[in-house]
């Protein structure tokens, strides 16, 4: 029995963290990526680190659709 709600529990979280991902569709930037960007919506603060941080950007493409696009950029903690 307390194995069951163990396990009620673990896939009660797990499809919870998927549902989240999915909503929020981020797609990872690959290079050569073919991208229509006809307008960008938000991109999310770069991190206080010293060192490669992940960013979001949001867009519109040309047809209206709206994407999010995941890729790094350099952090804004390093002091030289």
């Amino acid at each position: 029995m307390p194995h069951e709600k163990i396990l009620f529990a673990l896939s009660l979280i797990a499809g919870l963290a998927a549902q989240a991902q999915a909503q929020d569709g981020a797609v990872a930037y690959q290079y050569g990526m073919d991208l229509d960007i006809a307008r960008v919506v938000n991109i999310t603060p770069v991190a206080d680190v010293c060192g490669p941080t992940p960013v979001e950007m949001t867009y519109l493409d040309s047809k209206g659709v709206t994407h999010i696009l995941q890729y790094s950029e350099f952090g804004t903690g390093c002091s030289n």
